[in-house]
């Protein structure tokens, strides 16, 4: 195709396996300037991204990872519709070629629509350092003519090669015919495009609606209606499979050279990682590991923070004294805005690291093992080890864990998991974990803060059995998980998950808990006369009082507690800045405002046991707004968010009074 100004850019759509690869290849492809939004009808994001080749403009849409066409999850129905539909000029199918053989049998469904398919084989640095060989003359031949390209989106080669092909396959248009079914199939599927084009017209991919009609496929079916007696009599299904994994085998046989030349490295690993004595313990143990990072790391760069804020705080205070600015105004910015916002900024090394830790956990392939290794426990409580998946990434933010439950297959699998997902703690419960633990812990600190970790996990998976317990219909359990290759991390993919993240977290800083910190200084500062010189006098005090008798079986008979829990459902990290502005305390996660808030709250008898309490409430209790949200718009019930809410809010209460009251005996 020959590019001019003003030509219409080529749409390409990524589609593959998860854990093929793809996204870093995307990031490879397009940068990190990415424009997200939901598919038209579907609550389901679709990422795009724009590349060029000379002067051609190639469009690209990241499809969410897919084992097959076959229309069972969410994520494969909206994969599928969009390389069924126009929109999409050429598919890539990623694959993990040191996983060649499982990654195929999507790119046959894919090479039977009809469309121009390019194969880009990433992870071929794994495939050498495995001391294998792909024939990259052989495998094009045997899969129809289509390009066949070796790429490494950790490395980024292969990128140009690539955007080549896309923009030549866009001109050649169609291969030929791939494989071919044993006859008596063969036959069936002639008859039943016949019958399809003789009903419906030409039909683009006729072949391939053809074989779905074998499948009984339920929304080929539906759409187009057939009435073939002696053809359409059964479903094929597991026939197509078969013979589909037969020519797989073929292909493999034909086309990987040394094949069992090295044992895979992954597959020595795994013996342990894998375990089923030993998976939990090592996952336990790797956690453990990244809190141990996240504290010590995380603090000794947080002072650093926390001598810019006092600085900055004190210049500001200097300036608006020096202009003569009105009492109320220096408050409202020194102990309103840089307290509030400040003390959750001093947090920001501490979440660094621990995203840090996630991204190399996640870019290494081994969340996708905890999963597995979680199976059997996630079956025994009635739900699949894929559901520990949401779970996992509830550790970083609890709004794309719950979007993450669309991979499940059943309605009730997903409120299930929707159900526990919050119990995770999310990075911004970190602050309150840092802080409390840290006035009230001293050197016990991480291991406290790791307790409500693994608490959060056990309150889920006891949650889930109840549930399991008391439904009358058992769900199948069944995990279907394709465990990638170890590799060693790409820096390009954990910088871009970073950033995001972090960019989140000071996007957050800047709206959420800047409005919630203005807004907490309204209502310490004000009641129905006016401005007050007392806080004990405010809007906030009255409120805090009020749901003293409510908090003080838990051990949170404080009014300041009270309010803080309240702004906590805005934003989790909002409970800090609470305590800031609350307890008047400019930068309260420095050395001397530990030790003030430790005194605040010490002269109220709020001890260690108070504090732990205090953190448990904050983990089980109803998560931010943004949350409830999106369990709002996943569920399509307000009815079932609203019992949600108010149960876990039940639960986190009897949790704080049960360790309060019961430890309240033994100290």
């Amino acid at each position: 195709m020959k590019a001019a100004s003003g030509q219409k850019s080529i749409t390409v759509g990524f589609v593959g396996n998860p854990n093929c690869g793809k996204t870093t290849l995307f990031n490879a492809l397009t940068g990190a300037s990415l424009k997200v939004a939901n598919w038209p009808g579907v609550t389901v994001e679709r990422v795009e991204g724009e590349a060029k080749y000379r002067s051609q403009r190639i469009k690209v849409i990241d499809l969410p990872g897919i084992y097959s066409l076959t229309s069972y999850s969410i994520e494969e129905k909206v994969s599928r519709r969009c390389v069924m539909g126009e929109e999409v000029d050429v598919i890539i199918n990623v694959v993990d070629a040191s996983s060649l053989e499982r990654n195929l049998y999507l790119t046959l469904q894919l090479l039977e629509l009809g469309k121009p398919v390019i194969l880009a084989l990433n992870m071929m640095d794994i495939v050498e350092e495995r001391g294998l060989e792909i024939d990259l003359h052989r495998l094009p031949e045997m899969l129809g003519g289509i390009p066949v390209v070796p790429v490494s989106a950790r490395k980024r080669t292969g990128l140009e090669v690539l955007l080549h092909a896309v923009v030549h396959h866009s001109e050649e248009g169609l291969h030929s015919q791939v494989m071919f079914y044993s006859k008596g199939l063969e036959a069936r599927i002639a008859k039943t495009e016949n019958a399809l084009n003789k009903k419906y017209g030409e039909l683009p991919g006729v072949r391939w609606l053809a074989i779905k009609e074998l499948d009984f496929d339920e929304e080929v079916t539906k759409e187009y209606p057939l009435d073939l007696p002696g053809v359409l009599d059964e479903s094929y299904e597991k026939q197509i499979i078969n013979e589909k994994y037969d020519y797989i085998e073929e292909i493999m046989e034909e086309c990987m050279v040394n094949k069992e030349k090295k044992a895979a490295s992954t597959e020595r690993i795994d013996r342990w990682m894998t375990h089923r004595i030993w998976g939990v313990p090592i996952f336990l143990g790797i956690l453990a590991l990244v809190f141990f990072l996240t504290f010590t790391i995380g603090d000794f760069l947080k002072g650093y923070f926390e001598m810019g804020l006092e600085w900055f705080s004190g210049q500001t205070l200097l300036l608006l004294q020096n202009i003569g600015a009105a009492d109320w105004l220096v408050s409202l910015i020194v102990d309103g805005i840089i307290a509030g916002v400040g003390g959750i900024l001093t947090f920001l090394p501490n979440i660094f690291i621990l995203f840090l830790a996630l991204a190399f956990l996640e870019d290494s392939g081994y969340m996708a093992r905890v999963a597995y290794v979680m199976d059997d426990i996630m079956g025994r409580v009635g739900l699949s080890g894929k559901a520990f998946l949401p779970m996992v990434l509830g550790f970083g933010c609890t709004v794309p864990a719950v979007m993450a439950t669309r991979g499940l297959e059943s309605e009730r699998d997903r409120r299930r998991t929707i159900l526990i997902t919050p119990f995770m703690s999310c990075s911004a419960r970190l602050p309150v974990y840092v802080l409390f633990a840290s006035v009230f812990f001293g050197n016990k600190a991480m291991f406290v803060a790791y307790s409500l970790y693994v608490i959060g996990v056990l309150m889920a998976i006891v949650v889930a059995l109840v549930v399991d317990r008391l439904s009358p219909k058992k769900l199948e359990n069944a995990l279907l998980i394709e465990l990638p290759e170890y590799k060693t991390p790409n820096a390009r993919t954990i910088a871009i998950y970073v950033w995001e993240k972090i960019k989140d977290y000071l996007t957050k800083a800047g709206t959420t808990i800047f409005i919630a910190s203005i807004v907490l200084w309204f209502v310490l500062n004000f009641n129905f006369s006016g401005m007050v010189t007392e806080v004990s006098d405010s809007f906030g005090a009255m409120l805090g009082h009020a749901l003293v008798p409510v908090l003080a079986p838990a051990g949170l008979g404080v009014w300041q507690i009270a309010v803080a829990l309240i702004s906590g459902l805005s934003a989790k990290e909002v409970v800090v800045s609470s305590c800031s502005v609350l307890f008047g305390i400019s930068n309260i996660n420095s050395a001397y405002g530990m030790t003030a808030l430790s005194g605040a709250l010490g002269s109220q008898g709020f001890g260690p046991l108070n504090a732990y309490a205090f953190m448990l409430f904050c983990l089980l209790y109803t998560p931010c707004v943004a949350a409830i949200g999106t369990i709002r718009r996943e569920t399509h019930s307000l009815k079932w968010t609203a019992g949600m809410v108010l149960f876990q809010m039940l639960l986190a209460w009897t949790a704080a009074v049960l360790v309060y009251q019961i430890g309240s005996l033994f100290l």
